[in-house]
């Protein structure tokens, strides 16, 4: 397939560091990209290269085979650059519906077709954005995006700091717009067992470069890719306790009962390297004259 997306040497980072020494990635169109790592890895860098809002040292950036390269932010969310920001930036002061349509393209993407897809939206239409609780603010912000009819849809983290129900049905609807087809996806997520069911490939990158290029269903028959890059281990049973002794739970240091009987008494008594109470008084201090 030829590539709807493609990133060729990109050098991309923040003031004078460099994030990204060389970023080269190419996407095919209606493919969905999972990007993994750890933290500080670049994931975020990356997309907010795409998006336009790093600093580039070198590079190009292609959609659909136009250099958007030069394009300002805004330009590019016009040629089809769809972003869902890990920090969701809605408009707090619209309401829902005025948040979609401020944006809105002419194509298959409605703002009716989103309300079917997240029907919380169509029950708080005319809320304001800060009306909204977290997850409601994270479907509006991909229903935003949609909105726009975009050619790639960029998502950062958009499960992160959500309630397991919630997270469930944007999963859901993340799954029916990647079968839609027509919209090539890059998804970035910590966790990647959520992922890796609904992406075609699987990205891994480790300070700015890439170091694992594969489908998705062969990094889910090979879980030793996981634990080596990511540091994810099958979960295993937890093993038992010690229960502390008292003794050691309030002295808070390893102590016996053989060495320690009455703790209690112990505490109260006076510490053996006490300072000595000295002889002199202050006026005797004072009055005597020194000598020499």
């Amino acid at each position: 397939m030829p590539d709807f997306l493609s990133i060729q040497g990109l050098r991309a980072g923040y003031g004078e560091a460099v994030v990204l020494p060389g970023m080269t990635l190419t996407l095919a169109e209606g493919q969905v990209l999972a990007l993994l790592g750890r933290n500080g890895t670049g994931k975020t860098t990356l997309i907010n290269s795409i998006v336009g809002i790093t600093r580039r040292f070198g590079g190009t950036v292609a959609l659909a085979g136009t250099d958007i390269t030069p394009m300002r932010p805004d330009q590019r969310a016009r040629a089809g650059i769809g972003w869902v920001p890990q920090e969701r930036n809605i408009f707090r002061s619209l309401t829902v519906e005025e948040n979609m349509t401020a944006v809105a393209q002419p194509g298959p993407w409605t703002v009716e077709r989103i309300y079917e897809m997240f029907p919380r939206l169509k029950e708080r239409r005319s809320n304001f954005g800060n009306q909204l609780s977290g997850g409601e603010q994270q479907m509006l912000a991909i229903g935003r995006a949609l909105t726009l009819n975009p050619k790639v849809l960029l998502l950062d983290e958009p499960t992160e700091g959500l309630a397991p129900i919630i997270v469930d049905e944007l999963l859901k609807a993340l799954g029916t717009i990647t079968r839609s087809g027509g919209i090539c996806s890059i998804i970035v997520e910590q966790n990647a067992q959520k992922i890796l069911g609904l992406a075609d490939r699987v990205v891994i990158l480790e300070r700015g470069t890439i170091v694992h290029d594969a489908a998705s269903s062969a990094l889910k028959a090979d879980p030793v890719v996981l634990e080596r890059h990511l540091g994810a281990r099958p979960c295993r049973e937890p093993k038992p306790r010690s229960v502390p002794t008292r003794s050691a739970a309030c002295c808070g240091r390893r102590a016996s009962r053989k060495r320690a009987p009455n703790w209690r008494k112990a505490r109260s008594l006076r510490p053996i390297f006490a300072r000595p109470r000295t002889w002199r008084s202050k006026r005797s201090c004072t009055s005597r004259p020194r000598s020499g």
